[in-house]
C-alpha cells in the first residue's frame, strides 16, 4: 500500500490506474477479444492482455476502455511506442487518461522534445507532482537553460515531502553539466537525506568525488557503504581508484538520461510501496528512455518474476550483456524465472555455466548449492558450498548459512559426523540462529542423542520463533522424545494450530496423545496425518505404512516391533 505522502506526490495513479469510464454505451462494444483481454490482466498474464487487447482495438477503436487498456498493457510489456499510438488516438478523442499521459510524456522525453514535454505538464498531461516537477527541470537543462532548472529543483525541494527527491537529481543535473563540487557538496549534505544511500547513488557519488581528485574520499565512502564484501561493479570501481584512474561520471549524460532517472528513482523508491504491476509502468518508461540502464532492467525483471510472469523475466534478465558488472546478477534472476517457469534443467545449465565465468562470487557458488540441494542432487550442492567457502579468508557471521546448507546436504546422505560440525561451525557464527537451533536440535533429537542439549538448543529457538509451526513441533517432539508427555502436550497442540495440514506434525501429536493415554484423539490425529500426505511431495517424509500400523495395533505394539524402548506407563483417559 502506498503512503499518503507518496500517493500525493504521484498521485492517484500510485494506488490505482484510473481508466476511463465511458458510461452504458461501452456495453453493446463488449467482445469476446476484450473479455479475454480483461481475463488475462486479472490473471497477471501481460502478454496475452496486449494481444487480447490489441484485437478489440481493431475491432472498436474508437472504444476509450479498450484503447486504454491496451495502452497499459503495452506499457507492461515495454512497448512504449505502440502505447504512445493508442495514447495519441485516445487524447485526440477528447479522452483524459493517466495511463495515455504516461506513454506520451515518455514519448516527448524520448525524442528530446523538451518544451513540447514542458507544454504537456503546463497543460495538465503530466504523471503526478513530484514526476511532473522534476521533468520539467531536467527537460529545462535540456533546452540549455540550466538557472531555470536549478531554479525549479530549489522549488521543488521547498515542497513538503520533495525535498530529498529534488536535491538528489539537482546534484545528479550539476554532475552532468561537469559542475562536481557543487554535486557532492550536496549529497554530503546530511539534509539530504537517504537517496544518496543507494547502491546507485553511492556509486554516482564516488563517480563525482574521483573527477574531483577526492579518491580516498571515494575509497572511505565505498568501505562504509559496503563493506569488504563488493559485487564485481563495485569491486571494479575500487580497484580503479586504487590504481588512481579517474572514473568518469556515467550515472547521467544528458537531460535524457536524466529523465529516465528520474522514472527509475521513483519506481526504486515505489518498489515496497506501491503494487508492482504500478511500479512497472516506471521501469519500463526508465528503460525506453536510457536502454542501457542495467539496474531499471533489472528491476523490471525482478517486478515480473514477483507477479507471476517468470517468461517475461527472462527475456528481461537476457538484456543485460556479458561484459556488464552486473551480468551475474542478471543471470542469477534468469536462473530463478527458468525455475519459475518449470524448467529447471535450463536453470541449472545458466547456474553451472555461470560458476565458471564468475566462480569468484560467493553468492554464484551458493545459489548453485542450494539448487542442487533443492534437487536433492547433494554431492553436488556439498561441492558448490565447499568452493563457496573457500573463497573467503576468513570466516564471518554471513557465512552461517552455507555451513547450515552444506550440512543439511551432509544430514541427507547419512554422513552425520560431518553434518553436525558443520551445523555446530554455523553456530559458533550465530549462535542463536533458530534454523540452526532447531535443524540440529531436531536431528539430534532423532538419532536420540544428546537430548539434553537438544532440548536446550529447540527451547532457544522457540523462544526467537514462536509462531513457527516446524520449531514448535519440535519442542513437543523431544519433550516426547525425553518421557515428558505431558509437557509435549501443548506445544504439539500449538504446532497443529500453527500448521493444521502437515502430516508429519498431524502423527506427532497422535504419538503425544498416545503416550498420554489419549488413545481415541491418537487415532484420529494418525487419520489426519494419512489424509495430508501428498504422494510425491511429503510422502516421502512421512511413514505411512508405520501410521497405518499403529491404527491397527497401536504405538506402543509398533514400538515393540521395532526394537525400541517402550512408552512409560501412562492411564488411559479417553478409551
Amino acid at each position: 500500500m502506498v503512503c499518503s505522502s507518496m500517493k500525493r506526490l504521484l498521485g492517484t495513479a500510485a494506488v490505482a490506474l484510473c481508466l476511463v469510464t465511458p458510461g452504458g454505451a461501452f456495453a453493446n462494444s463488449l467482445s469476446g477479444d476484450y473479455l479475454a483481454g480483461r481475463q488475462a490482466s486479472f490473471d497477471g498474464d501481460i502478454q496475452a492482455a496486449a494481444t487480447y487487447y490489441g484485437r478489440a482495438v481493431m475491432g472498436d477503436p474508437e472504444n476509450p476502455v479498450i484503447l486504454e487498456r491496451a495502452a497499459l498493457a503495452e506499457i507492461s510489456l515495454g512497448d512504449l511506442e505502440r502505447a504512445a499510438g493508442l495514447a495519441s488516438k485516445l487524447v485526440g478523442d477528447g479522452h483524459r487518461s493517466q495511463v495515455a499521459h504516461l506513454a506520451l510524456v515518455a514519448q516527448q522525453a524520448n525524442s528530446e522534445e523538451y518544451q513540447a514535454l514542458i507544454n504537456l505538464i503546463e497543460d495538465d498531461r503530466g504523471v503526478g507532482p513530484l514526476v511532473d516537477g522534476l521533468l520539467t527541470a531536467w527537460s529545462q537543462l535540456g533546452l540549455g537553460d540550466m538557472s531555470a532548472a536549478l531554479v525549479q529543483f530549489d522549488e521543488l525541494s521547498d515542497q513538503q515531502g520533495l525535498r530529498n527527491f529534488a536535491l538528489y537529481h539537482k546534484a545528479l543535473a550539476l554532475a552532468s553539466v561537469g559542475d562536481f563540487e557543487s554535486a557532492a557538496a550536496i549529497l554530503e549534505d546530511a539534509g539530504t537525506g537517504g537517496m544518496q544511500l543507494t547502491r546507485r547513488g553511492v556509486m554516482a557519488h564516488v563517480e563525482m568525488l574521483s573527477q574531483l581528485e577526492r579518491d580516498e574520499d571515494a575509497l572511505t565512502l565505498i568501505d562504509t557503504a559496503f563493506g569488504p564484501d563488493l559485487d564485481p561493479g563495485l569491486r571494479e570501481m575500487r580497484m580503479a581508484l586504487e590504481d588512481g584512474a579517474a572514473l568518469p561520471f556515467t550515472h547521467v549524460q544528458g537531460a535524457r538520461d536524466g529523465l529516465a532517472e528520474v522514472f527509475y528513482t521513483l519506481a526504486a523508491a515505489l518498489a515496497n510501496e506501491a503494487n508492482d504491476e504500478f511500479t512497472l509502468l516506471y521501469t519500463r518508461v526508465a528503460e525506453y528512455l536510457r536502454p542501457d540502464h542495467i539496474d531499471a532492467i533489472l528491476l523490471s525483471a525482478s517486478l515480473l518474476d514477483e507477479m507471476g510472469q517468470p517468461e517475461l523475466a527472462v527475456k528481461s534478465y537476457a538484456k543485460v550483456p556479458e561484459d556488464h558488472p552486473a551480468y551475474h546478477a542478471a543471470e542469477l534472476g534468469r536462473a530463478a524465472a527458468l525455475s519459475d517457469s518449470d524448467k529447471t534443467d535450463a536453470a541449472v545449465e545458466v547456474l553451472q555455466k555461470l560458476a565458471k565465468t564468475h566462480g569468484d562470487q560467493p553468492i554464484v557458488l551458493s545459489t548453485l548449492g542450494d539448487t542442487m540441494r533443492q534437487l536433492e542432487r547433494y554431492d553436488e550442492a556439498i561441492a558448490a558450498y565447499t568452493q563457496a567457502l573457500d573463497l573467503f579468508e576468513e570466516e564471518t557471521v554471513s557465512q552461517w548459512f552455507l555451513h547450515y546448507a552444506r550440512a543439511i546436504c551432509y544430514e541427507r546422505l547419512d554422513r552425520w559426523d560431518e553434518a553436525e560440525a558443520d551445523f555446530r561451525a554455523a553456530l559458533n557464527l550465530n549462535p542463536e540462529q533458530p534454523q540452526v537451533l532447531n535443524y540440529l536440535g531436531y536431528s539430534l533429537v532423532e538419532k536420540q542423542e544428546k537430548l539434553d542439549e537438544a532440548l536446550n538448543m529447540i527451547e532457544r529457538a522457540a523462544a526467537a520463533r514462536p509462531e513457527s509451526g516446524y520449531i514448535i513441533d519440535s519442542l513437543g517432539w523431544v519433550l516426547y522424545r525425553l518421557g515428558r508427555y505431558e509437557e509435549a502436550v501443548s506445544h504439539m497442540e500449538r504446532a497443529t494450530e500453527l500448521m493444521p495440514v502437515d502430516p508429519i506434525v498431524n502423527d506427532h501429536l497422535g504419538d503425544v496423545y498416545w503416550a498420554v493415554g489419549r488413545k481415541t484423539e491418537a487415532r484420529f490425529q494418525w487419520r489426519r496425518a494419512l489424509s495430508f500426505i501428498v504422494y510425491g511431495t511429503t510422502a516421502e517424509e512421512v511413514n505411512a505404512d508405520r501410521i497405518r500400523a499403529k491404527l491397527d495395533v497401536g504405538l506402543d505394539q509398533v514400538l515393540a516391533e521395532e526394537g525400541a524402548p517402550p512408552l512409560q506407563v501412562a492411564n488411559d483417559s479417553s478409551d
